[in-house]
């Protein structure tokens, strides 16, 4: 068994795919016409961290009540976690293209953490290798 993916709300499926695919480097796993449950039309979007195995499913708010849980699925708290070969190369990636870090990287048991968050508000944990 394994998670295939994990839906993200975001208000507008283009935005978060320019910051995902460009701002994070994540790769466009799909972008396809799909349907809403009620037969509107809404688009099926992918993105996943290079090589690796799990997805983020893009879904944009449809109405009042999702709209209110954009960047605020994991009420103020870290949600999504990461983990980066190459810490310091990627955290100046982020920073250079203007991802906002609330924190300051440190080192802990885990490997190296900075707080950042993404386009919708929601807060991640950039993570570095596990120490040896």
């Amino acid at each position: 068994m394994f998670i295939e993916s994990t839906a993200l709300l975001v208000h507008d499926y283009d935005e978060a795919i320019g910051f995902f695919v460009d701002v994070l480097g994540f790769e466009l796993v799909e972008d396809s016409p799909s349907l809403t449950n009620d037969g509107r039309p809404k688009r099926w979007v992918e993105v996943r961290p290079p090589e690796g195995e799990a997805s983020l499913f893009l879904a944009q708010a449809d109405g009042e009540e999702q709209q209110l849980g954009v960047g605020n699925q994991f009420f103020g708290r870290v949600g999504l976690l990461l983990r980066v070969d190459d810490f310091a190369s990627q955290h100046a990636r982020m920073v250079d293209n203007g991802v906002e870090f609330l924190t300051e990287p440190r080192d802990e048991a885990y490997g190296t953490l900075a707080v950042f968050v993404d386009i919708s508000g929601n807060k991640w944990d950039l993570l570095g290798p596990r120490p040896t």
